[in-house]
């Protein structure tokens, strides 16, 4: 927390809210941990009101859960979450293809390939689980953003930290960065090629292998 500073033109409420975000993101709070809104509050050097208005909206994003203390705990996603989260996805993605092909233009195709060339690079260069969490992260948005649908992209908004919290668990395990690569190199080859029922079957295939690996991940995680 030392290298946080506050910006005073920004509700201090929601500069908690993405530091409190951030914090869940990359491990600083582990699933399932009550947050004490009093210690927070001391470690900041505020009043506990931001620290509950942020929270109140991490409630929102479903990555804090409100206890029968009146406090909040940190997210632990079970299966049926995974199910849940993964049946608001799927469709939604699996439209953003049809649409990339549809409506996406060459210069965009080649901002999707430099992409997994990235990917690449970051996996030969040995890069941290956060950077590779990140750039699987941009080639679902990506995906997203070239199907230039709004309705679309504010739909998968909602749920977009959800899905963040699903990648950074799913990303446990040998050899995921090289299997998730070459499973998006595979809907990229049938989108570059147009060819959208091949695309959208290698996207289920993908999305199938992460929910269940997910859900291995989890299982394990209750067992230790």
């Amino acid at each position: 927390m030392d290298d946080f500073k506050l910006d005073k033109p920004t509700p201090y409420y929601l500069q908690f809210y993405f530091q409190l975000k951030k914090m869940i993101f990359n491990g600083t709070f582990k699933p399932g941990e009550r947050i004490n809104e009093t210690q927070l509050a001391k470690s900041f050097g505020v009043s506990r009101s931001p620290i509950r208005e942020a929270m109140r909206l991490l409630e929102k994003d479903g990555l804090l859960r409100a206890d029968d203390r009146n406090g909040f705990s940190i997210a632990s996603l079970t299966a049926k979450d995974v199910d849940e989260i993964y049946k608001i996805r799927i469709p939604l993605e699996l439209l953003a293809v049809e649409l990339v092909i549809d409506k996406a233009n060459d210069e965009e195709l080649q901002t999707l390939e430099t992409q997994l060339e990235e990917t690449e690079n970051a996996i030969r260069n040995g890069a941290e689980e956060t950077e590779m969490t990140s750039l699987n992260q941009k080639f679902h948005q990506l995906l997203v953003d070239f199907s230039h649908n709004r309705y679309l992209k504010n739909l998968l908004e909602h749920v977009n930290d959800l899905i963040h919290f699903c990648r950074i668990l799913n990303y446990k395990g040998d050899n995921r960065p090289e299997t998730i690569l070459r499973e998006h190199r595979s809907i990229f080859e049938e989108v570059k090629k147009r060819n959208k029922e091949a695309a959208k079957e290698y996207m289920m295939a993908h999305f199938n292998h992460d929910s269940e690996h997910l859900k291995r991940v989890l299982e394990e995680g209750k067992e230790n």
